[in-house]
């Protein structure tokens, strides 16, 4: 069985771990602000911009494209090069993507901005590499499960920062200096407190395969988003879905090819990691369908028939319960995991985030029906992402460890992207023929229901998942002291 910890680390090291933690979460935290800044923005970007939903869209939907290629690519390169030095750099990368954001006259310069942001979402896998290498073993697994929790966290306060900012200004540019800012800060706390002691593999990276990814996951965002607009069976459409499949191929014989693949198949389709990575799509697809559901919902008028007419502050707010929840159990996720496993930890996660989806989708007619929704979609993916972030690396090598929550990182990313695609072609598709660009109030409980099915799928697998594999289903904890 492969060790899923470092050695034991003396007490020097122990006293550092804290601020070490720290300057990982911060920077965690600043990557999973960037990406909901814009969601309850995307509304006010229509007008500014005088684009269609679509369009702008491609401002939330850019970043995480950029994050699927990126994570993979950063998080070889960290274990090649060192992960504290591919965090200084991502962190950078989104110090200048958040400036071109702020200064950005254009949607398409923008877009490019948030684009350079999205490189961020390496950030996390990055950061749990390091925990692995680094922490001492009884503190690895709460060490992720915090690191892990500050996507959901920051998701939040994202959302409440350009809530209040909105409320007193129109202009979109206050959010992204203030991401510019946020983003030094966790540059310089990484600068001073992380420490790098993992063992470095060396090798190339594989920039054809990131190419051809980057190639393939854009024709089938494209393909879904423009669905509705270009029609299903048009060519532009079948087009590029055939494109997909083709680069797809070409991807995957590269992978086999190459040395020293961007993403090493057995890592993404493995006997024990294949299941981890399902879960994970399907996690992200859930998660980042809240993000811009959610948004544009709270801001539908009554007036239209159903929404709550709040403002983009009110966003931010309906989030908070899930803010705090999600903190709480991502803290006690290790001792859940420690107690059940963690595959079936990731299972009791989905199944409380599947539970808020199914709530919306009953009953969405009130305050308190988004506060509790809130609430319980928390408590699931502070549950389910901490023991993701287990399960996706316990199973490997230490000198893969990077590599290996950075797939896992890059599936869920790809499924949010999907989700960004998916929930706008649904709201775009059924529209209120007196408000020409108004979604149905159907068009909003479809989508709630296939997040709903989502989550449940990921429960499901993360079963199937302990049933199969039960002896490395179990937490860090459990296997250091089995």
């Amino acid at each position: 069985m492969v060790d899923v910890a470092g050695p034991p680390r003396d007490s020097g090291t122990r006293t550092h771990t804290g601020l070490t933690l720290l300057a990982l979460a911060t920077a965690g935290m600043v990557a999973s602000v960037q990406q909901t800044l814009v969601i309850p923005l995307l509304p006010a970007l229509m007008r500014h911009f005088h684009a269609s939903v679509t369009s702008v869209t491609w401002v939330f939907t850019a970043s995480l494209l950029a994050g699927a290629v990126a994570t993979p690519l950063l998080s070889r390169l960290g274990d090649m090069y060192g992960k504290k030095n591919m965090i200084l750099i991502t962190m950078g990368l989104l110090v200048v993507g958040s400036a071109i954001c702020a200064l950005s006259n254009s949607l398409a310069v923008l877009v490019a901005g948030r684009a350079l942001q999205g490189t961020s979402s390496a950030l996390i896998p990055l950061a749990i590499g390091m925990i692995r290498d680094t922490f001492p073993r009884e503190k690895v697994t709460s060490g992720i499960g915090i690191v892990s929790a500050t996507m959901g966290v920051g998701g939040s306060i994202g959302m409440i920062v350009t809530g209040l900012i909105a409320d007193r200004t129109t202009s979109y540019r206050p959010e992204f200096w203030i991401a510019t800012a946020l983003a030094a800060v966790g540059l310089v706390l990484v600068s001073l407190s992380a420490r790098d002691v993992g063992v470095r593999t060396g090798g190339r990276p594989d920039l054809l395969g990131a190419v051809f990814l980057a190639g393939l996951l854009v024709c089938l965002l494209l393909a879904i988003s423009e669905g509705n607009d270009w029609g299903w069976t048009s060519t532009g459409v079948l087009g590029l879905f055939g494109a997909t499949v083709v680069l797809s191929a070409i991807w995957v014989l590269i992978e086999l090819r190459v040395a020293q693949p961007l993403v090493r198949l057995n890592l993404l389709v493995g006997r024990q990691s294949l299941s981890a990575n399902t879960a994970s799509l399907l996690l992200g697809f859930a998660m980042f369908a809240a993000f811009t559901l959610i948004a544009n919902f709270v801001q539908t008028p009554k007036a239209i028939g159903y929404g709550l007419g709040g403002s983009v502050l009110d966003v931010g707010l309906y989030m908070l319960p899930s803010t705090f929840t999600m903190f709480v159990f991502s803290a006690l996720s290790g001792r859940i995991a420690a107690r059940i496993g963690a595959a079936y930890a990731l299972a009791v996660g989905s199944a409380f985030a599947g539970l808020s989806y199914l709530w919306l989708a009953l009953s969405h007619g009130h305050v308190f029906d988004l506060l509790g929704f809130s609430a319980v979609q928390g408590i699931g993916f502070g549950v389910a992402y901490a023991a993701l972030g287990t399960l996706a690396v316990q199973h490997v090598p230490m000198d893969q460890s990077g590599i290996a929550s950075g797939i896992n990182s890059l599936v869920r990313t790809a499924g949010g992207s999907i989700s960004g695609a998916v929930t706008a072609a649904v709201l775009t598709g059924q529209t209120i023929p007196r408000s020409p660009g108004v979604p149905t109030e159907h068009a909003y409980v479809l989508c709630f229901v296939i997040v709903t099915i989502g989550a449940g799928l990921a429960a499901a697998v993360a079963v199937l998942h302990g049933v199969r594999h039960r002896p490395v289903a179990h937490s860090i904890e459990a296997l250091q002291t089995s």
